[in-house]
């Protein structure tokens, strides 16, 4: 085999694992049917099926296309499936029916082993609107005791209505999609606490070149600090492109992570190491009397990067102390000093990842979060909420988004949410746990969704 310069692959094929001849790159079950979906490999394609289990596969149908919907099938039942042509056959795929939350994107059963290389969850969910009129859809393959390496990208061309797959990156992991002067960018790990890299495609998303190496991370599997960070929302401010970023590893039990942020002149090339300056890493302590009784290590982890109401640059993070998150201030007239603490702010949806973006239009913050609430426990992520604030102090629920408080709060999860302003409506791209998935954090979706009129709500 040759060597490669690239970061993206249609698809991704390990060397001696079975990926298939006939690659399906996309499946999207619903109430009684499954769409899916795959890379042209012949002319004519039979689709089979069966129960879960049962010994003989049978024809569902032929079709010359490169999808096909299995219909008619009963309700929260799992089916397999592969799809066979001239070429040869697909690797045998897993789904189970049932009601989708939104738009599917993509799903992946947590039995499936089609990307066992990587994982078999999905997760760290990245939504690009590009001013062309299409969107980007990405998410990575995890499992926390696998390599977690691989991610995912999805494109619509309708506004979100319907989804068809792009390519994949490998190595990613927690990437984020981007626009930086009309160019597409993804800003990610290797794996769990890998190097941090960089890439950019010039033909919107559908091929990257060989990534950047920013920073030199870890292993991520024997407790080893390195790079943590997650799907944040890259931010211009004072001629500068600013990320957030971590140091450090959940197995670390002197600091666990460590708060920093990236910066780049606006015009600098974005693939240049040297382009990039990180503030030093800020263990978590005791820096006033509110944040005394929290307990060391503490989460500080997944940080936004917020412009507050008098102009200065923050890094609001997941914090360990319920119903607040904490407020780092960034110094931008030094782009290596580290962070400073600034103050607690009450937030009522701190234990899992969420991102705060400012509404002109408006004058309102939102943010769409994991809604804490009276009983639950701290990890619960089944009450999803839109919710505003004037002045990054006060914060109320714009709109209930999904209510499953009457669900088990280890089995529905509605996450890690990435979200864009789309003239009177926010779209935005969650990591959803839903119809069987292997827990509330190993979701099984990837989903679409869209809040109309949401200044109005």
């Amino acid at each position: 085999m040759k060597g490669l310069n690239t970061w993206s692959y249609r698809p991704y094929r390990p060397p001696l694992y079975e990926v298939g001849e006939v690659y399906i790159c996309r499946i999207a079950p619903d109430k009684n049917c499954i769409r899916l979906e795959w890379l042209a490999c012949g002319t004519e394609y039979f689709v089979y099926y069966r129960l879960r289990g049962e010994c003989e596969f049978l024809l569902a149908g032929k079709t010359s296309e490169c999808a096909y919907i299995l219909s008619e099938l009963s309700e929260e039942t799992d089916y397999e499936f592969f799809v066979q042509s001239e070429a040869g056959k697909s690797r045998v795929r897993l789904a189970r029916t049932g009601e989708a939350l939104g738009t599917v994107v993509n799903y992946l059963h947590p039995d499936d082993e089609a990307y066992a290389f990587s994982g078999r969850y999905l997760c760290s969910p990245s939504l690009l609107a590009h001013p062309d009129g299409y969107l980007l859809a990405s998410m990575d393959v995890f499992h926390g005791t696998s390599p977690q390496n691989l991610t995912l990208i999805y494109r619509s061309d309708d506004g979100g209505k319907t989804w068809h797959y792009l390519t994949e990156l490998m190595p990613c992991f927690w990437g984020k999609l981007f626009l930086h002067r009309g160019e597409v960018y993804m800003l990610a790990c290797s794996t769990e606490y890998g190097d941090l890299l960089i890439g950019k495609s010039c033909d919107g998303g559908a091929t990257f070149g060989a990534p950047t190496v920013l920073l030199r991370g870890s292993n991520g599997k024997n407790g080893s600090c390195g790079v943590h960070k997650n799907p944040q929302n890259m931010l211009c401010f004072g001629g500068r492109l600013y990320g957030t970023l971590e140091w450090g590893a959940w197995a670390n039990k002197d600091y666990c992570h460590a708060a920093m942020v990236m910066s780049c002149d606006e015009s600098a090339d974005l693939l240049a190491p040297e382009s990039w300056s990180f503030t030093e890493p800020v263990p978590f302590s005791h820096f006033a009397p509110e944040v005394a009784d929290v307990k060391i290590p503490a989460m500080t982890i997944e940080g936004s990067p917020v412009i507050s109401p008098d102009g200065k640059l923050l890094n609001i993070m997941r914090f360990s102390k319920r119903g607040y998150a904490l407020c780092y201030e960034v110094n931008t007239e030094n782009c290596q000093a580290p962070l400073t603490y600034s103050h607690l702010m009450n937030f009522p949806a701190n234990f899992s990842k969420f991102m705060i973006k400012y509404d002109s239009a408006s004058g309102y913050y939102y943010s769409i979060v994991c809604r804490l609430y009276e009983g639950a426990p701290d990890s619960a992520r089944n009450y999803q909420t839109l919710m505003r604030s004037r002045d990054l102090k006060v914060w109320e629920d714009a709109a209930v988004l999904y209510d499953f408080r009457d669900m088990r709060a280890s089995e529905v999860g509605l996450q890690y949410v990435d979200f864009s302003f789309d003239g009177d409506d926010i779209i935005y791209l969650c990591r959803t746990a839903w119809n069987g998935a292997a827990s509330f954090h190993d979701s099984n979706y990837s989903t679409f969704h869209r809040i109309k009129d949401f200044r109005n709500l």
